[in-house]
């Protein structure tokens, strides 16, 4: 699982921008790690040391290649998308610069002066709410939900018909929740730069309602020979993902009450071509002052890499404290073994 707290790196990229001359048509600016970019030949323009975050303007050959090296590696994405408009006419001397390398060197920082309290968790006391609410799991629904949009011949955000899959899984989604006990909005996200939708459900807490919870993933795929129109079934990545978070819902929105901050469920397009989806959504959610007190992100859970029942968690540009409460969380309900990875930035 991929943890980040809504104040984390994942928002603070978003106000990034390109910091050389104005990227062409032709070409992407993107951040990603260093060592990815000189690995698909891209010349890496800026550097923040401590993380090993770098900026460059890739081309689509480029593209693949990062794409196709993050997929050979068991990994995800691989590199940040900037909206065109953030990066016109800058340079590498821009202040925005500074600012955005500023704070993921803060993030990185605050991380590693992170001590896990073990009192304050071994203080943790069963919830039988909680834990019946996890045996109420059905893996014949996980199993379901990952057919159904494997079925597609692809769900590619940048093919002819990019949303027939969302839609589907949207009628899915609200087949859920139609006997839902507590109130579920469930619609659909446009995007500026793409025109792929990703979708959102969102339940409103009871006694916190601005404070927002996050449990997301993306429900877009990509074949590595071709972008576009080649199948790309994207069972593992990500179905599974995908079909985690709509049982999540379909779980807790049957509860007998609603929890007591919002939670949000969120399907994003586009996450193969740069984070497109979730960064757009994130930005506007920091530029309308929104309270995102944590995510969770959920990629390629399918194949059992690391054997079964395992969980992945990445260490790498996410929150040391929400991992820590994360995997106190898993001893006490789901007792599955954790795996600790790094995905490199711009990882789902």
């Amino acid at each position: 699982f991929k943890l980040a707290l809504g104040t984390s790196v994942a928002l603070c990229a978003l106000s990034s921008v390109a910091f050389a001359a104005p990227v062409t048509q032709s070409t992407k600016a993107v951040l990603a790690d260093e060592s990815m970019l000189l690995k698909a030949g891209v010349k890496v323009l800026a550097t923040e040391p401590s993380t090993g975050v770098a900026y460059g303007e890739i081309t689509a050959d480029q593209e693949r290649k990062i794409s196709v090296l993050a997929h050979e590696a068991g990994k995800c994405g691989g590199f940040e998308m900037l909206p065109e408009s953030t990066h016109k006419g800058l340079t590498a001397q821009s202040p925005l610069l500074t600012h955005v390398f500023g704070q993921l060197a803060e993030r990185e920082a605050l991380n590693k002066r992170f001590t896990p309290n073990s009192s304050r968790f071994n203080a943790m006391l069963l919830n039988p709410t909680i834990a019946n609410a996890v045996d109420e799991v059905s893996a014949d629904n996980l199993k379901k939900t990952v057919v159904a949009m494997a079925s597609f011949s692809n769900r590619t955000y940048n093919g002819k018909m990019p949303n027939d899959g969302v839609n589907a899984l949207k009628g899915m989604i609200e087949a859920t929740v139609k006997d839902a006990t507590v109130p579920v909005v469930v619609e659909l996200v446009d995007h500026r730069s793409i025109g792929q939708k990703s979708i959102r459900a969102r339940i409103v807490g009871s006694k916190r309602p601005n404070e927002i919870v996050i449990l997301g993933g993306h429900l877009d795929s990509i074949n590595q020979d071709w972008f576009g129109s080649k199948a790309a079934p994207g069972a593992d990545d990500n179905a599974s993902g995908s079909a985690n978070i709509l049982e999540a819902l379909r779980i807790i929105s049957h509860q007998e009450a609603a929890p007591e901050r919002t939670i949000e469920f969120m399907w994003y397009a586009g996450e193969e071509g740069g984070l497109i989806g979730s960064a757009e959504i994130a930005s506007d959610y920091k530029a309308q002052g929104k309270d995102v007190v944590g995510v969770l992100q959920l990629d390629m859970t399918l194949f059992p890499g690391d054997g079964a029942f395992t969980l992945g968690s990445m260490t790498d540009f996410t929150s040391a404290w929400l991992r820590s409460y994360f995997e106190n969380l898993n001893s006490l309900y789901i007792k599955a073994k954790v795996v600790q990875d790094k995905c490199g930035y711009g990882c789902s």
